[in-house]
């Protein structure tokens, strides 16, 4: 039996990184996984879908070429081959993994992990089935689109986010249920790119985990752009005999038949906690997550779990992080803990949104005394030569200590910008600083220092 120092189960953006940061460290480490390397992330989540939202803005920029000057005369999409270039990106992206464990002399195992008691794993393969031992065992199984009762997913006409990056034909009418990231990048690719889109959100306003202002900037955007949206609204029934399907929708106003070609369902995610051995070995669970201390051990010594099998958010970024905090702890390191309070999060629309931090209610309801500073892209000259003018920079600060609370951004490439705010606030810097550090003019980035500005009274170009 092959024994390691380090076996990483799943090997997503939270096991791959885990497992190179646990071989540069000096550990002998394998990783093990059923389907393609990169798992969901790489292959069918934030990788391909972000070559689909290029493939949407670059057919965007054609239909609006006139307000730039230039005269397109002829041009279409062609479906298919938007979707064979998301497909040979995450190709491209899973090869550069493959490469990454060569060159960090990891074993890739192939198959199906099971945690096994006495610090084990069984990974089958086909029919083959072999043991492999480890002093430390990491779970990164990760998760999976979310099924609700009333909208059971069939993969034809009711589907979830793999299936919708894959369409053989383009809908002529799509219903995305749920709004959250995945429902949003979905909705915005297909009507950008001709389909008619209904999105339905159980809450009383799309994006809802950001501030108010950024969920009330895309719903005008959206609807600028055709989209209908229904809010306070829940999918009680699809019917999916004859052509299409028919979906009710429940409102305030009563119940609602809608018909459409194909239904998203992008309503959250279920974790990949089942046949993995959890119960086998009698790893702790609760509300369908993997019970972890701040350095990611479960209750059992040696085995660990990190990623979206665990309670914090369920980003790339996260298990990536804890990954690497899990292995410095179990090589000794002197760590603080992740702090899930400075994670920022990011949704590729367009306009794109970025955020980190509290949002304006959060703020409130914790009796924070604030300031709020926000500066909209239409006075920024690099968003106006750009042509694009929608969005705003909101910022929050303590009145009191001027400690940054939070920053929330919705226009063009704000998802490249919101680092600055991350780190700003892991530094524990203040407004003031904020508004001292030159930012570079013309750029979106010093809407960042005008939003602070103006949160102190200082803004000059408003």
């Amino acid at each position: 039996m092959t024994e390691y120092d380090i076996i990483v189960l799943g090997s997503g953006p939270g096991g791959y990184v885990t497992a190179i940061r646990a071989s540069q460290l000096g550990f002998k480490t394998a990783i093990i996984e059923k389907e393609s390397l990169g798992g969901v992330c790489l292959n069918w989540g934030c990788i391909p879908t972000k070559a689909l939202l290029k493939s949407a803005q670059v057919f965007e920029y054609l239909k609006h070429a006139n307000d730039y000057g230039l005269t397109i005369n002829e041009y279409d999409k062609d479906f298919d081959a938007v979707v064979n270039r998301s497909r040979s990106v995450a190709a491209g992206m899973s090869k550069g993994v493959q490469f990454l464990m060569k060159k960090n002399k990891i074993d890739v195992i192939e198959g199906h992990g099971k945690i096994m008691s006495g610090k084990k794993i069984s990974v089958t393969r086909g029919k083959k089935t072999e043991e492999y031992q480890a002093k430390n065992i990491i779970i990164a199984t990760g998760a999976r689109s979310r099924e609700l009762p009333s909208l059971p997913q069939d993969g034809k006409k009711v589907i979830g986010y793999r299936k919708a990056m894959t369409l053989e034909k383009q809908p002529k009418k799509l219903i995305v249920v749920g709004s959250g990231a995945i429902g949003i990048e979905f909705a915005y690719f297909y009507n950008a790119m001709g389909t008619e889109v209904i999105i339905v959100e159980y809450l009383d306003r799309i994006v809802p985990v950001e501030d108010k202002e950024i969920s009330k900037q895309l719903e005008r955007s959206f609807k600028n752009s055709g989209i209908k949206i229904m809010t306070g609204a829940e999918v009680t029934s699809v019917d999916t005999k004859g052509k299409g399907v028919k979906t009710t929708v429940k409102t305030s106003k009563g119940e609602e038949v809608i018909s459409a070609d194909i239904v998203l369902s992008a309503v959250g995610i279920k974790t990949n906690i089942e046949n993995i051995g959890l119960e086998d070995v009698g790893i702790a669970v609760d509300s369908d997550k993997i019970m972890v201390n701040d350095f990611y051990q479960t209750n059992l010594p040696g085995y660990f779990a990190i990623g979206d099998v665990t309670k914090g958010q369920a980003l790339a970024h996260v298990a990536s992080a804890e990954g690497i905090l899990c292995v410095e702890k179990i090589a000794g390191h002197n760590l603080e803990p992740l702090d899930y309070g400075n994670i920022p999060g990011c949704t590729y629309c367009s306009p794109e949104i970025a955020s980190v931090g509290l949002t304006e209610d959060e703020a409130k309801e914790k009796g924070l005394e604030i300031k709020i500073g926000k500066f909209p892209f239409s006075a920024s000259g690099k968003a106006q030569a750009g042509g694009n003018p929608d969005g705003f920079v909101k910022v929050i600060f303590d009145a009191k200590y001027g400690e940054w609370l939070g920053c929330h951004m919705i226009g063009t490439g704000v998802t490249d910008m919101i680092a600055e705010a991350v780190l700003g606030r892991k530094l524990e810097t203040t407004g003031h600083e904020v508004l001292k550090a030159v930012h570079p003019h013309p750029t979106m980035s010093e809407a960042v220092m005008e939003a602070v500005a103006d949160a102190y009274g200082e803004v000059i170009h408003l």
